[in-house]
């Protein structure tokens, strides 16, 4: 590099190291110390670092060959499903503080706002259908509404397409799992701070200590308090701990205790109103809540998993997995609406506001086993691997809602968040409780007929029990509803593989969705049989460049065969008599084109539409376009290694035109590209600096849709990281 662009001098490393200097200040500061993720070794280091193969040891690369799910014993080239797996590599270059915007780098993947009815917290689609119920943690469901930090992420993996036979009921469009850090062998303690021009100041610290030749333990703290670039009102505070005691490692019996908390304070978000069938043409600044501190979302989260393994011998292996969760909601958020009075005719700053206030609070708890054998075995020359296991599990959630009458209003184009927050009455609205209990049996055989030729085959039967009960002032709103649904689902596919590298499929998956799915159902939803999917899908697995490259391409359809839809004779009741369907396709380029440049990106295609509806006035009719399914959402980001010492990085997202209602008034929002870039810069072998700089155009656009609302994106944003190595 020409020498007026070096900023290796000694002084600027003597300036920065004098910067750095007062983390153990800052750190005890925020409570918490942050993640340390090292430059990536570059060929022309000096001191080659000696080799440690330890269980739990980090890759700086962006490529995944196997996936973490046990079920899947094979490796992701060989696996007949789109799989979309985001390291923490991907995740610490982009210095990504939650799971939403590690999904970020995931096509398919649409991000939702928080349901109106109670479903706060992390909310999105996959492949065109809600996937809000189908978030996972290590392979068991994470059941709480709360918005889910990355601290304590391995990686996040996103497994397309129906996926009851791995997950039990649910799945439509696939599944999101998380991947917990666990303990591994070796002593590893790392930090980092975080400032961001938003209000953000965030710590994490990462320490894993061997105990023993097998034993091992891990700890990841984090706390962090942030705004939101260009939303003045809005602040999120977190708090997080995970702890991970793993014991046996590299025998023959393992043991892993994992727990996780996660406590946040925020001041919420639901964004502006749609005004007639757009969201709002105001500021983007504008804030409809109230800033006194009456709008607040307090949620915690505490997970408790063990999980026991033993090879009985080269061929067998047993586990068996216990989670104990408790979650914990209470909220009051304000939800911009507009008044029926107005209309397409009424100026904008002549419409008055209506501020409904939505005010929960609830409990969920969540307790599983999953005992699981994995088996492999020839016969007569022909190889399997089998995974046969049984899931049993008990569920419950009981939240209440308050409704607020004589709340005042604000104006739509200057609104007064620093008005005070008065009502006139408070009333019940509904007191819900409801359990569920689940039994699955499974079994998974991969069936290797030659080395080219592969066969998967895959069955497992879901008992679902569920009760439901909600009491509320108006008689006609209360119900009580018990219902059993037992259901099977399959999966078959079979693979080709021309070569080692490469891999063709095709497979063939159902799922099913449960009325009381997420513990929570409806008078019009509560006696129907569950809706029921399907997926066909065909695609193509290459690892190229000496396996340091890894691309996938698939065309799929996925079909809802049984829709809920009103009823025309008795609006106030649905039947299963709709049908959707989407049709599209994917590709994915994951790797290093060289030694220094590393690429993640991914493109794809939706066509998502009503295929099938009834009469009555509040369907969508047919040919409407599914809600939050853009036709087009593409993802890049790639980093380069200028030298020993600087490495920069540069990425784009883009989500075309999408629709959050297709009934009535169809409401769209417009499509957008985002730009984001980073530098880091290694000071020494312990120290280095990392700038991000997020929607670098301070691009105005619509993130997150709801029919009732939608929430713009985060206006440009600089965050500046140190990390340690301690």
């Amino acid at each position: 590099m020409p020498s007026r662009f070096s900023l290796s001098s000694n002084r600027f490393r003597t300036a920065l190291l004098d910067c750095v200097s007062h983390r153990a200040l800052a750190l005890a500061l925020l409570g918490a110390s942050t993640l340390y993720t090292p430059l990536p070794a570059r060929a022309d280091d000096p001191v080659a670092l000696p080799e440690i193969s330890v269980e739990g040891e980090r890759s700086n690369d962006y490529q995944t060959a196997v996936p973490t799910l046990p079920k899947l014993t094979e490796p992701l080239r060989d696996t007949p499903q789109s799989i979309t797996v985001v390291p923490r590599q991907v995740l610490d270059d982009r210095a990504t503080t939650s799971t939403t915007d590690a999904l970020r780098n995931v096509p398919g993947v649409s991000l939702q706002a928080g349901e109106a009815g109670g479903g706060q917290g992390d909310n999105l689609s996959l492949r065109g259908f809600s996937a809000r119920n189908d978030i996972f943690l290590d392979g068991m469901r994470d059941l709480g509404a709360y918005y889910r930090d990355a601290f304590n992420l391995e990686s996040v993996e996103v497994l397309k397409g129906p996926s009851s036979v791995l997950f039990g009921r649910g799945s439509t469009g696939g599944v999101i799992n998380q991947v917990s850090k666990s303990a591994h062998l070796g002593n590893d303690n790392q930090e980092s701070i975080s400032v961001g021009d938003n209000g953000l100041r965030r710590a994490t610290a990462d320490v894993n200590q061997q105990w023993n030749d097998t034993t091992a333990f891990r700890l990841n703290l984090m706390g962090e308090t942030t705004g939101v670039a260009g939303r003045d009102v809005t602040e999120y505070q977190r708090f997080g701990a995970a702890a991970s005691l793993a014991a046996g490692i590299g025998t023959e019996t393992r043991t892993t205790f994992n727990y996780f908390h996660q406590t946040e304070n925020d001041t919420p978000d639901y964004g502006m109103p749609w005004l007639f069938g757009r969201p709002a043409p105001v500021a983007r600044r504008n804030y409809y809540g109230f800033s006194d501190g009456s709008n607040y979302f307090d949620a915690t989260a505490d997970v408790g998993t063990l999980k026991l393994e033993h090879d009985v011998d080269a061929t067998t292996t047993i586990r068996n997995q216990t989670r104990a969760a408790y979650y914990t909601r209470k909220l009051r958020i304000t939800e911009p609406q507009i008044p029926g009075s107005a209309t397409a005719s009424t100026p904008p700053a002549s419409i008055t506001v209506t501020r409904n206030q939505i005010n929960i609070q609830s409990q969920e708890t969540f307790f599983q086993n999953q005992t699981e054998v994995q088996k492999s075995f020839d016969t007569r020359g022909i190889g399997h691997t089998v995974v046969a296991g049984v899931e049993v599990g008990y569920e419950t959630s009981s939240p209440l809602r308050l409704t607020y009458a004589g709340v005042p209003g604000t104006n739509l184009v200057s609104p007064n968040p620093d008005q005070p927050f008065t009502f006139s009455t408070a009333t019940l609205n509904t007191n819900a409780s409801a359990n569920a209990t689940s039994v699955g049996v499974y079994a998974l055989d991969t069936i290797k007929l030659t080395p080219q030729w592969e066969l998967v085959g895959g069955l497992r039967w879901d008992r679902f029990d569920s009760h439901v009960n909600q009491v509320s002032p108006t008689a006609t709103s209360n119900f009580t509803f018990d219902r059993v649904d037992s259901k099977p689902s399959y999966r078959a596919a079979v693979v080709y593989k021309p070569v080692e590298q490469g891999s063709i499929y095709v497979s063939y998956g159902t799922s099913f969705n449960p009325s009381a799915e997420a513990l929570t159902t409806t008078r019009a939803n509560g006696n129907l049989a569950p809706e029921e999917n399907r997926t066909y899908e065909a695609g193509s697995k290459w690892d190229l460049l000496n396996d340091r490259m890894s691309l996938r391409g698939a065309v799929y359809q996925l079909e809802r065969t049984n829709a809920r839809v009103p009823d025309p004779t008795n609006t106030a009741f649905n039947t299963l008599d709709g049908e959707q369907r989407v049709q599209g396709f994917e590709v994915e380029g994951v790797g290093r084109l060289t030694e220094s440049w590393q690429v993640f990106a991914g493109y794809n295609y939706m066509d998502g539409k009503v295929t099938k509806s009834t009469s009555a006035a509040t369907a969508a009719a047919v040919g409407s376009p599914l809600t939050n399914t853009p036709r087009h959402t593409a993802t890049l980001w790639s980093t380069y290694d200028l030298d020993r010492d600087w490495q920069v990085g540069a990425g784009m997202n883009y989500v075309s035109q999408r629709v959050a209602r297709n009934t009535g008034i169809i409401e769209r929002a417009p499509g957008y590209t985002t730009f984001d870039l980073m530098a880091k810069y290694r000071l020494t072998e312990t120290v280095d600096f990392q700038v991000n700089v997020y929607n670098l155009t301070d691009k105005y656009y619509w993130d997150l849709l709801h029919p009732s609302h939608v929430v713009p994106g985060a206006g440009r944003t600089v965050l500046f990281t140190t990390h340690f190595k301690l």
